[in-house]
């Protein structure tokens, strides 16, 4: 961004904050600014799924990108940044060191002198302009702020299933019927139809004769068939999870001689 008066970057608090590639690194929290010029210098993002963790993000380098603010940085490595106290209210000295060595900036450290001096505070928007009751910018109004739950969802891996198929042997009994053939003597008397038959040859010789039996076996063969087919798929079901979370809410008080009593 050119303009880095304190009213522009105050202007995008609230705003999403998107890292290089254009994912979300979270939102525009609070901003800290510089104890020697007065200017903005970090930005306070909130981040994790109820925005509860913050990470500093150096102003230099960050410019708009539409309605978010885009940095110059991976959104993991914003994330590792190192800690800061943002109950603090202000980056100390030693917090300061590791966040320019961490981003590759040079650090030029200040003094507790100059600490109170020039008071490198956090510029907290909550308090408005007319936060100091006695200095010339007081007005008469100041604003009240609550949290609220921002619940989503996340697909996460839940199992997983797989179809395989295995072989297994089994014994199969059937009942086959097989033919055999088997020696039937038969024995017809002599007549005058078959006398002449039986009067061919020698009177009196030895002979034989000799029939082939026959008889069927059993004979196996195996094909494969296919029976059916089977595949795996999901079926999505949708059930209600009730979520609780603590929110914070302000609220104003009235002190003195004034009708309303405690406002919410």
């Amino acid at each position: 961004m050119t303009d880095t008066r304190q009213a522009t970057w105050t202007d995008w608090v609230g705003a999403d904050v998107v890292d290089r590639d254009g994912d979300k690194i979270g939102k525009l929290q609070n901003v800290y600014m510089d104890r020697a010029t007065g200017q903005p210098e970090w930005l306070a993002v909130s981040t994790g799924m109820f925005g509860r963790n913050e990470t500093f993000v150096p102003i230099d380098g960050v410019d708009a990108d539409g309605d978010a603010l885009k940095a110059p940085y991976e959104k993991a490595f914003v994330k590792d940044a190192p800690n800061v106290d943002p109950d603090a209210g202000f980056i100390s000295n030693a917090e300061e060191s590791r966040l320019y060595e961490y981003y590759g900036r040079e650090y030029q450290a200040w003094s507790d002198t100059d600490r109170d001096a020039q008071d490198w505070d956090q510029h907290d928007t909550s308090r408005g302009a007319g936060h100091d009751t006695s200095g010339p910018d007081t007005d008469s109004a100041m604003t009240r702020s609550e949290e609220e739950v921002d619940v989503g969802t996340r697909d996460r891996e839940a199992g997983r299933a797989r179809l395989r198929k295995y072989v297994v042997t089994e014994n199969v009994t059937t009942t086959v019927p097989v033919r055999k053939e088997k020696l039937r003597v038969e024995r017809e008397p002599i007549t005058d139809g078959n006398v002449g038959k039986a009067m061919e040859g020698p009177d009196i010789s030895d002979e034989e004769h000799e029939v082939v039996l026959n008889e069927e076996e059993v004979v196996v063969d195996k094909k494969v068939v296919p029976k059916e087919r089977v595949r795996a798929e999901k079926d999505v079901e949708v059930e209600d999870r009730e979520v609780t979370e603590q929110v914070r809410k302000e609220k104003v008080e009235v002190e003195g001689d004034a009708r309303g009593g405690t406002r919410g």
